[in-house]
């Protein structure tokens, strides 16, 4: 799972938060290619907009 730590607004213009999950319930399934983009620098913009979060069930 991911949170927004920057609002942005994706290619669908759908409109995300900070504090929001990423992508959203409704939204298609993000890439590896997209979430890499929003996590880090690599992008237009040389921000990063998500971060990941790990579940308890993950952590363990």
């Amino acid at each position: 799972m991911y949170k927004v730590i920057r609002a942005f607004e994706d290619r669908d213009k759908r409109e995300y938060e900070v504090g929001d999950e990423y992508p959203h319930k409704d939204a298609k399934k993000a890439t590896n290619a997209r979430l890499k983009a929003l996590s880090s620098t690599d992008n237009k913009y040389k921000k990063i907009y998500i971060e990941e979060v790990k579940t308890k069930t993950e952590e363990e």
